[in-house]
């Protein structure tokens, strides 16, 4: 059995460019979710920052979130993403709890 992967990305836009990270990220909701191996694909906004986002990505395992990274969509967003905004992602995987 496969484990998922989940995904949380924390974006801060560089100053002066809040409207063009966000166009960048809500771009990429439509492709990612349409991925094979895609289970989840949300993107937020801090209301008490406007310039804060939050990606929160599931995928079916390992190999389909390598695939997200090799996608047309995914290129694109890197080739852009360092100059409009500071970003911590952070790979998570599930605690067993009683």
């Amino acid at each position: 059995m496969s484990t998922p992967v989940n995904v949380v990305a924390v974006l801060v836009a560089r100053p002066g460019k809040t409207e063009e990270l966000r166009a960048l990220l809500a771009g990429m909701v439509g492709p990612s979710r349409a991925e094979q191996g895609n289970l989840k694909y949300n993107l937020w906004q801090d209301q008490a920052d406007r310039g804060r986002f939050v990606l929160e990505e599931r995928y079916v395992d390992n190999a389909a979130a390598a695939a997200h990274h090799v996608t047309p969509h995914f290129t694109q967003y890197r080739s852009q993403i360092d100059d409009l905004a500071q970003r911590t992602a952070m790979v998570l995987e599930p605690l067993e709890v009683a």
